[in-house]
């Protein structure tokens, strides 16, 4: 009896034990943990992980490897997050792989993907991998929205501007000189109109003598067309003629004149400072009277020689 009773215990103990180990195999199952395939975990160290999980999946080009394992603040960086990535492939992962969170759907579920890098040397259990947060859905849209954002505003704030720039012009005064305005343009229009009906109506009442004028300009081009030659000979003897006086040596006479007129000027100022011979008969009024003696008793003397000429010439015949 006892015997069979141990043997009761016994099966009793054996099935709950496989009933754990199934419970347990169940529940790595359902996360995702296989034990009886090779496995290592990894790390990455984020600033965000805007909403990623345990048990996620790691994924290389949308083929998962792994699953998220566990996350939290790291000991040695502060605000840093420590996400255990716990790869269940056996593919070879580059050192300088990058672990990007993304999301998967619009539902903002997150993964994590490896962008493969080119290193030669592979992942190994307890390695950091580089990491990259994608922007969420929310941001993207926030950053494409922005610049729209701001060009509206920008445009609300200009239609503002002149919404009030229009309703400070357009005041009472403003609106009375916009009337004057108009009444004087349409008065400008009807003067306009009873100018062009008097330039018609003289115009037609002109006719004859424009038909006139313009006669006598055809025949005034007529006559140069005739004479074309002989303007022509006309404009070659001006030509002629230009030559020549550019030839004259101008203004090297025009030079020599200058001097003349520079001597002569030089001269007069010597008269009139009483130098010279003129100068002293022009300014010593002494020289002058006795030079006016002198000539007066010379016109004496000739009188008296014509009067009496054998007072002065003398004649002897031998």
């Amino acid at each position: 009896m006892i015997a069979v009773k141990i043997r009761k215990e016994v099966k009793v103990g054996i099935l709950f034990v496989v009933a754990l180990i199934v419970i347990i195999w169940g529940m790595m199952f359902l996360k995702g943990l296989q034990l009886f395939k090779p496995r290592k975990i990894v790390y990455a160290v984020y600033e965000k992980v805007n909403g990623l999980v345990p048990a996620n999946p790691v994924l290389i080009n949308g083929l998962k490897v792994g699953q998220v394992k566990d996350l939290y603040f790291s000991k040695t960086q502060p605000g840093k997050i420590i996400v255990e990535l716990y790869i269940t492939s056996d593919y070879p992962i580059p050192r300088n792989s990058v672990a990007k969170i993304y999301s998967s759907d619009l539902m903002g579920t997150k993964d994590v993907e490896i962008i493969l890098g080119d290193s030669k040397a592979y992942l190994q259990p307890g390695d950091t991998l580089k990491a990259i947060t994608e922007a969420t859905l929310g941001e993207e849209v926030n950053r494409q929205i922005l610049p729209l954002k701001i060009k509206a505003e920008n445009l609300i704030s200009s239609i503002d501007t002149v919404a009030n720039i229009l309703q400070q012009v357009l005041n009472k005064n403003t609106r009375d000189n916009l009337i004057t305005s108009v009444e004087h343009v349409r008065n400008t229009l009807q003067n306009l109109e009873h100018t062009t009906y008097n330039l018609d109506t003289l115009v037609g009442s002109e006719k004859k003598h424009l038909a006139g004028i313009i006669s006598n300009v055809e025949s005034i081009s007529s006559n140069l067309r005739k004479n074309n030659d002989k303007i022509t000979n006309i404009l070659s003897n001006f030509s002629s003629v230009s030559d020549s006086l550019a030839k004259a040596r101008i203004p090297s006479t025009i030079l020599e004149v200058h001097n003349t007129v520079a001597d002569l000027d030089q001269i007069i100022y010597k008269i009139n400072n009483g130098e010279g011979t003129v100068g002293q008969l022009v300014k010593n009024e002494q020289l002058y009277k006795e030079v006016e003696k002198a000539a007066r008793d010379l016109n004496l003397l000739i009188e008296d020689i014509k009067a009496n000429p054998k007072k002065y010439v003398k004649i002897s015949v031998f």
